[in-house]
């Protein structure tokens, strides 16, 4: 088998407060490999948030390793760190988290011009047709609906063809039809694109359709493996 795209291995994180010592996640170790989709669940304050985003080298592990596509992220410092992300990795949060100032077309152009990518208008107004927002490009997202501003959000994280895709509960402001929508499009471009998929979800219906499933309780985690689409 080859080399798993995320290697995390006995990753423990622990914060102090004003009772002493609190044990957020203790020694998870898993492996997945390219292509695959996870869903992480489990009930508020278990960890998965804080989890995807060690994952993701945006939180340090208090002890452990995580390697995205071969590189021990904890051996790098912050910069070298963030170049990582930049090549590898796209986010999807729940709260969108576009630029207001900049219209849908130019929130999707960014991670390319950031990468000095000069075809970054082309393959970003090519993105947001895909994702069914053609008609869109110009206009800022204070006058998208939240369906809308995820999809310019899903354009942005997969313009860039990540290795590996992170979405943190990416339904949740979200109402019913329109989630459903949203991660029938990220299914569709994760098997296209042929992108690792991690997404935090409350939604068993949406986990079921991962090939796996992480559940955390009080910091462990537990691992079942979903049949394959």
């Amino acid at each position: 088998m080859s080399e798993p795209i995320i290697a995390v291995e006995r990753v423990t994180k622990q914060v102090q407060d004003s009772t002493g010592t609190l044990t957020i996640l203790h020694e998870i170790s898993f492996t997945l490999q390219r292509k695959q989709s996870c869903a992480i669940v489990g009930a508020s304050g278990s960890g998965k948030s804080t989890l995807l985003s060690i994952i993701a080298g945006l939180d340090t592990p208090t002890s452990g390793s995580v390697r995205l596509a071969g590189t021990d992220l904890f051996s790098l410092d912050e910069d070298a760190r963030a170049a990582v992300r930049a090549s590898k990795l796209g986010f999807v949060f729940q709260s969108f988290q576009l630029l207001g100032n900049l219209t849908a077309l130019e929130n999707v152009m960014l991670p390319l011009e950031l990468q000095g990518r000069t075809d970054a208008r082309l393959q970003a107004g090519e993105m947001l047709r895909r994702v069914g927002l053609g008609e869109r490009l110009r206009h800022y997202p204070k006058v998208l609906s939240g369906g809308e501003q995820q999809r310019v959000a899903l354009a942005r994280a997969f313009v860039v063809r990540p290795a590996v895709l992170l979405a943190d509960e990416p339904t949740g402001s979200l109402d019913f039809a329109t989630g459903g929508k949203v991660m029938e499009l990220m299914f569709d471009l994760n098997r296209e694109a042929g992108t690792t998929l991690v997404l935090v979800t409350h939604d068993r219906a949406i986990a079921e359709r991962c090939d796996r499933q992480l559940h955390i309780e009080a910091g462990r985690v537990n691992i079942d493996d979903a049949a394959m689409a």
